[in-house]
């Protein structure tokens, strides 16, 4: 028969010097829970503040002033006294067509009823809309002078990367320009 020998608990390695490492402590479940729900809850916090954009109530520039021109279309009289910052959007279009612009372009911004995104412009992505009394969209009778529409804001306005987009009263799509 053999005979066993009893083993010691824990083999026996030499001591150089600094002792064994310890091993590494087990963090509970409370603790890795408690930290994904801040980390959740700090990102909630992150999106409610930039969607609120800073709340900059100081700014008073006609980004949000898209209204409607006054006056009927083929009304020669003048909309408004005053400056340029008093104007509405379709009216600063309006006049500088007054000015600058050809027979038909004339003839053809009498139809704008509202101008948007003509005022701020940042050359990275400019989006100007112009809005016409007109009907029947892309195919529709009133393609062309929805072209003269868009170049005359071309004429009028300049940015290194914007596009004019002219629609109809049905808020069909007439005509498109880079500007």
């Amino acid at each position: 028969m053999s005979q066993q020998y009893p083993q010691p608990p824990h083999p026996q390695q030499p001591h150089y010097g600094a002792p064994a490492p310890q091993p590494p402590k087990k963090h509970g479940i409370g603790r890795i829970a408690g930290l994904g729900c801040a980390g959740v809850l700090a990102l909630f916090i992150i999106a409610a503040v930039v969607a609120g954009g800073g709340g900059d109530s100081g700014d008073t520039s006609n980004k949000d002033r898209a209204v409607a021109a006054d006056g009927e279309p083929g009304d020669d009289s003048p909309k408004k006294a005053g400056t340029a910052e008093d104007k509405s959007q379709a009216e600063q279009f309006r006049s500088c067509v007054a000015e600058n612009g050809t027979d038909t372009e004339k003839a053809a911004v009498e139809h704008v009823t509202k101008v948007t995104g003509a005022d701020k412009r940042n050359d990275i992505l400019d989006a100007a809309e112009v809005f016409t009394d007109f009907s029947g969209g892309l195919m529709g009778p009133h393609q062309g002078e929805g072209k003269l529409i868009a170049s005359a804001f071309t004429s009028c306005y300049e940015s290194k990367n914007g596009l004019v987009t002219v629609y109809d009263k049905d808020g069909e799509l007439l005509a498109n320009a880079n500007y």
